[in-house]
């Protein structure tokens, strides 16, 4: 064995690789949703395109580092790969989302607020002053530096509960001869 193929490639290279690739698909799934006036709406279909977006980018990690590695992978190389593409793919969705919403569509957040107060009013009985003094309290948590500190968690954790399955079913430890 040569000394090139002893070396063992680097989780941080492929969850960096696929991290940016899930920013980018990220990115243009905002815009998209911007173009048809949707970007401040959320709900389970977004959601579900977000998740499935993620899902796909850390397999397609797992897999490209698996290859690589000569068709091993720990578990825990699995989690690493998949928590950091949730990750770098976080940022650059946070850092997207506050270029959104300061510059692109400064309006954005009163946008959702209102379309929460519509959804809650058709969707609750609660009253109309129940439903503003709710949309206040939540204003609290919008700003930008809560939007940030929520985003990275919620990539860390996202990450994290994604990888968990991928990582168990494409684990395949190097045995010791």
């Amino acid at each position: 064995m040569t000394q090139t193929e002893d070396i063992k490639p680097k989780t941080g290279k492929f969850a960096l690789h696929y991290g940016l690739v899930l920013g980018a698909l990220s990115v243009v799934f905002a815009l998209m949703l911007y173009s048809m006036d949707m970007h401040y709406q959320g709900g389970f279909m977004v959601l579900g395109i977000s998740v499935v977006l993620s899902i796909s980018c850390i397999l397609l990690g797992m897999i490209q580092y698996k290859r690589a590695n000569h068709d091993f992978m720990s578990f825990g190389e699995g989690l690493k790969i998949g928590v950091g593409v949730c990750l770098v793919g976080g940022v650059i969705g946070i850092i997207f989302n506050q270029i959104m919403a300061g510059i692109i569509d400064p309006e954005m957040m009163a946008k959702a607020a209102e379309y929460q107060k519509g959804l809650l009013l058709e969707t609750t009985k609660m009253t109309p002053d129940q439903i503003d003094a709710q949309l206040e309290m939540g204003k609290k948590f919008s700003t930008p530096s809560m939007q940030i500190i929520f985003g990275l968690i919620f990539s860390v954790v996202l990450g994290f509960l994604l990888s968990l399955i991928p990582a168990l079913i494409l684990k395949k430890q190097e045995t010791i001869q």
